[in-house]
């Protein structure tokens, strides 16, 4: 689907995104653009530089064009942000360094299969036919990694072992069976079995090589020391937030916000249980059975019924939902990577739904159901699925860049963010339980702002604060301060503290995201006063697709 509008800037955007996916199939899949389904990325340092210079061309043709309306001038300054701070990463020699626990080649190469169709015995001879390319895949990826490492450039011990676990996982190494041959045994026709073995076995058989390169050559080459320090957090802080901070106001605004809401989480407490500290709130919630659910199926089934239900309450009375959008589906992911929820968009003809996946720590079996309403309101509607469904909607308006591939998580994630809030304004967390679950993981993501930046910074943690005050942040601390002031479960703290060392500027995009939000909501009220339409602005807001902090509070304050 082409965006429609056939001017210079959306004609260059177009094009970027076709010639993006030519060189990196697994964005592709992702994107549910099939074409490109049998094959996977050079990930090799010719293969992230043919995608640089891919960049720096789309950079130069549009920097050549005058926008002709203010649809191009909104585009042209997406996709000049955008590019612009990806190629500055890559000239840093990180991205051909890329290796953390959430985000990185060893987990796209895995994940996309999780995407590609699989509704009939050709989908699966091309399952099987991208299978058989993950061997060369990954050779390219350690090719990349022992280029950066010769450069000085190595992810984390901690990144490194974790990183390498989980390809044991994959390949089938631990208690988990293979991923690669559980996907080849689900396939109902015969008649691709033999191709589907095969490439499984190469497949797994290829990430069994890359945990045992990753344990046995680059872990010897990578540093101990996890925080990256102000000048690489700051490239990444910019390419998640698409704004230059200021890290030392975010950090102490982030404590101010987190003593904020754990104040108001008290006050919640003590409504379940007079008296009651919030975690002992927490543990009379987990034991009550109205909100116990056990097991994955059973959990499956929870989130489709509240986010179908969302979907439909919320339609015609807060937003505008097509009928495209009102598919969402809702999936348990499979093992080996980190605990917790996300979300994957629907391709652009909407032939492939939206999707919720949750991912489950080993052994996971019963749920508390009041931790996790608010999530699902995050990742499906209004939070991810209707933000991401709706920019993917406006053929009209935005090009194909626009629509599909650019990526903020401070717009994206701080619209999540911002959704649970706005759930608790519409009434849907009246529930003292679901209440608490919704500001703690409020809390959470404030939390996140103070320990991702003061752990990569290693700043000193203030007065006032009742938490080693005057000490500066370690891993340690990290941990310690996730697991006593919040009640998040210990697998999902231990896992994010693993992804905030790894992914260093992505996490406070959540929070940072949600107050510019918040503060747009605000202004836009007090321009309009009594004529404020909230759905009118929410629906302007998500119809100009995704942006950088700085160029949506410019577009923002103009609505």
């Amino acid at each position: 689907m082409t965006s429609g509008m056939d001017t210079p800037v959306h004609r260059i955007c177009d094009s970027y995104v076709d010639d993006y996916v030519r060189l990196d199939p697994t964005v592709a899949t992702s994107l549910g653009i099939t074409d490109h389904d049998d094959r996977l990325p050079d990930l090799s340092p010719d293969g992230h530089a043919a995608r640089a210079e891919l960049i720096a061309t789309a950079l130069r043709a549009v920097g050549e064009q005058e926008p002709a309306d203010d649809g191009e001038r909104d585009a042209k300054a997406v996709f000049t942000e955008r590019l612009g701070i990806e190629r500055e990463v890559y000239d840093a020699g990180l991205t051909v360094a890329s290796l953390n626990v959430l985000a990185s080649p060893a987990q796209d190469l895995r994940m996309v299969f999780d995407l590609m169709p699989t509704d009939s015995p050709e989908a699966w001879r091309t399952v099987a036919t991208r299978m058989s390319a993950v061997p060369e895949a990954l050779a390219s990826y350690r090719e990349s990694l022992r280029h950066a490492a010769a450069n000085g450039r190595v992810s984390a011990q901690r990144q490194v072992t974790k990183v390498a676990d989980q390809c044991s996982t994959w390949a089938g190494l631990g208690d988990e069976p293979a991923f690669f041959a559980s996907m080849a045994a689900g396939a109902p026709d015969d008649s691709v079995r033999a191709e589907l073995d095969a490439g499984a076995a190469v497949a797994g058989q290829a990430y069994a090589e890359l945990a045992k390169f990753l344990r046995e050559e680059l872990l010897a080459q990578a540093p101990a020391e996890d925080a990256v320090g102000a000048d690489v957090y700051g490239l990444w802080s910019r390419m998640y937030l698409g704004a230059r901070l200021d890290l030392q106001e975010a950090y102490e605004w982030g404590w101010a916000e987190f003593l904020r809401i754990e104040a108001e989480m008290k006050e919640v407490a003590g409504r379940i249980k007079p008296g009651a500290s919030v975690p002992e709130a927490a543990g009379v919630l987990d034991l009550d059975p109205r909100y116990k659910v056990s097991g994955a199926a059973a959990l499956r089934e929870w989130m489709r019924r509240l986010s179908d239900q969302a979907l439909a309450d919320l339609r015609d009375a807060h937003f505008e939902i097509p009928d495209d959008i009102m598919r969402l589906d809702c999936k348990i992911a499979p093992p080996g990577g980190g605990s917790g929820a996300y979300y994957t968009g629907p391709s652009d003809d909407f032939s492939r739904a939206g999707a919720m996946w949750w991912a489950l720590a080993p052994g996971e079996d019963e749920f508390t159901t009041w931790r996790e309403v608010s999530t699902v309101y995050h990742e499906g509607v209004p939070g991810h699925h209707l933000q991401i469904a709706t920019a993917t909607y406006e053929s009209k308006r935005l090009n194909k860049y626009q629509r599909l591939l650019a990526w903020v998580p401070a717009y994206s994630e701080g619209w999540a963010l911002y959704a649970e809030r706005l759930m608790d304004e519409f009434g849907y967390l009246s529930d003292d339980g679901d209440l608490l679950g919704m500001l703690n993981e409020s809390l959470f993501r404030a939390a996140r702002v103070i320990i991702d930046i003061g752990m990569h910074l290693k700043l000193e943690i203030p007065s006032g604060t009742g938490f080693h005050e005057g000490a500066r942040w370690t891993p340690d601390l990290g941990l310690e301060f996730m697991l006593t002031r919040t009640v998040a479960k210990e697998a999902l703290v231990r896992d994010e503290i693993d992804r905030y060392l790894g992914w260093p500027g992505q996490a406070p995009a959540y929070k940072l995201g949600e107050r510019l939000w918040l503060s747009a909501r605000d202004d836009a009220r007090a321009r309009a006063g009594a004529a404020f339409d909230l759905k009118h602005f929410h629906m302007q807001a998500l119809r100009m697709g995704q942006m950088g902090l700085d160029t949506m509070r410019e577009r923002l304050a103009a609505l």
